[in-house]
């Protein structure tokens, strides 16, 4: 998985997975450039206190899973 730094940037940013022990909601735009780097941040929008880890999908499991 790959995020670029800035619009038109060919930099790519870290990324580094880490053990769930929160769930949180995001904001994303699911737009991809060719190189196949997402192209917009994710944005914070809040906790999910009544939701576990166990509950949500990973990112190996893709989009269509995560979506609904």
């Amino acid at each position: 998985m790959r995020f670029s730094a800035t619009w038109w940037s060919r930099d790519v940013l870290d990324t580094t997975l880490v053990h769930p022990a929160l769930v949180a909601e995001v904001s994303a735009d699911r737009a991809i450039d060719h190189g196949g780097i997402y192209r917009h941040p994710l944005r914070f929008q809040r906790l999910r206190l009544d939701v576990g880890a166990a509950d949500v999908p990973r990112f190996s499991e893709g989009a269509a899973a995560a979506s609904g």
